[in-house]
């Protein structure tokens, strides 16, 4: 009786991963596999338990990075991700401690704070963006050497 079950959970996971795309539950499917075969040859139920998140997690952990990058690698960045890395002028002085700081990127106006606390950036200054904090981007002045 058990086969059934997890032949159902195989299923149910395998639809939830066609309808999300999201290579999450694929791994859990791959588990359920495992303790159905199990479960065609014995009636432990704690066993096949015990295969199901053994397999699904060990699947999760060395597969889906291989399969993130193979499978989500043509994935376009989102708008503020793809400003990391990208320089904009400074408008207003960036300045943390006085809570200052308006960079023009492509554009559109952020308010940025400085990479580094002690770092004040001047307007009229090229920066480059290295992060983004919730809607403030994380800059620091670019060298002339670059």
């Amino acid at each position: 009786m058990d086969s059934i079950y997890w032949l159902a959970a195989i299923i149910i996971l395998l639809l939830i991963e066609i309808f999300t795309l999201g290579l999450a539950s694929i791994w859990f499917a791959g588990g359920a596999f495992i303790a159905f075969i199990l479960s065609l040859f014995t009636d432990n139920l704690m066993l096949q338990i015990v295969a199901f998140l053994i397999v699904s997690f060990v699947l999760l952990y060395f597969t889906r990075p291989v399969a993130i990058k193979y499978f989500n690698g043509k994935r376009l960045k989102t708008n503020y991700e793809s400003l990391e890395g990208s320089t904009g002028k400074v408008l207003e002085t960036i300045d943390n401690f006085n809570g200052t700081g308006v960079v023009l990127v492509n554009g559109l106006e952020w308010t940025a704070r400085a990479y580094e606390d002690s770092e004040i950036i001047k307007e009229g200054k090229k920066v480059i963006i290295r992060n983004i904090s919730g809607v403030k981007l994380i800059v620091e002045e670019e060298s002339e050497g670059i």
